[in-house]
C-alpha cells in the first residue's frame, strides 16, 4: 500500500487519501492489491483498535476543554457552563417585556375640547403650547382620534 501510496506525491497522510489511493489501485492495478478474508479474529482486532482511535479522539477533545475551559468568559446571565439558562435575555414577567403604552399627555384632551369649538391649525397649535411643527402635527392627530 505505502509503495502505491508514494505514486500519488501529496502534501500528507490523510485518510481521505489512502481512500483515494486504494480505489485508484483497484481500478486501475487490481493485481497490485490481494484480498482479504475477514474471520471474526480480524474483526475484533479492527474493532479493538477502532475503538482506541475513538478513545483517544474522545480524550483530546476533553483534555482541550478542560484547557480552554477557564480561559473562556462567563456566559451572560450564568457562569461558564451553567446548563439550566436556556432562554438568554430577559425572563418571562420582567416588566420591560411590555408592549410600550401610549404616551398621556394632557394637551391633547386640552386640544381635542378646542377644536370642537372651532378648526385649528397646526400653526396655532405650534404657538400655542410652544412646541416645533412636527410636534404639533402628531398632537393634533392624536387629539383627532380622540373625538
Amino acid at each position: 500500500m505505502r509503495r502505491i501510496a508514494d505514486l500519488y506525491p501529496r502534501e500528507a497522510k490523510t485518510e481521505a487519501k489512502d481512500a483515494a489511493v486504494i480505489a485508484d489501485a483497484a481500478r486501475t492495478m487490481p493485481h497490485a492489491l490481494r484480498s482479504l478474508e475477514l474471520t471474526d479474529e480480524i474483526t475484533a482486532e479492527l474493532t479493538v483498535l477502532t475503538g482506541f482511535e475513538q478513545d483517544l479522539a474522545a480524550e483530546a477533545t476533553r483534555t482541550s476543554n478542560r484547557i480552554r475551559g477557564p480561559a473562556t468568559p462567563p456566559k451572560p446571565g450564568g457562569v461558564a457552563g451553567d446548563q439550566h439558562h436556556r432562554t438568554p435575555g430577559r425572563k418571562p414577567g420582567d416588566p420591560r417585556n411590555r408592549a410600550p403604552r401610549p404616551r398621556h399627555d394632557p394637551r391633547i384632551e386640552e386640544i381635542a375640547e378646542l377644536t370642537t369649538r372651532a378648526p385649528l391649525a397646526t400653526a396655532d397649535v405650534a404657538r400655542r403650547y410652544g412646541v416645533g411643527e412636527r410636534t404639533a402635527q402628531r398632537l393634533l392627530a392624536a387629539a383627532r382620534l380622540r373625538t
